[in-house]
């Protein structure tokens, strides 16, 4: 069984609870909804740079999709 990692639990969370599809995510943070499909399902994490624009469209800190707060 694979680990589910905090940021992928969180992730996963915010972008359920949110009315963000993933396109306009992956828009708004320069990627493909390809590696967003791979954030969610853990098989790759994205970049500092890209955290930094995912957190700041689901207006969200870092720290808490990280796993470092709560």
């Amino acid at each position: 069984m694979e680990k589910i990692t905090k940021f992928q639990q969180r992730f996963n969370e915010c972008l359920k609870y949110s009315d963000i599809k993933q396109t306009e995510l992956a828009k708004a943070a320069h990627v493909s909804k390809q590696c967003i499909s791979d954030y969610k399902s853990g098989k790759s994490v994205p970049s500092i740079d890209t955290l930094f624009l995912i957190c700041k469209y689901l207006e969200i800190s870092a720290d808490y999709l990280l796993g470092l707060e709560d």
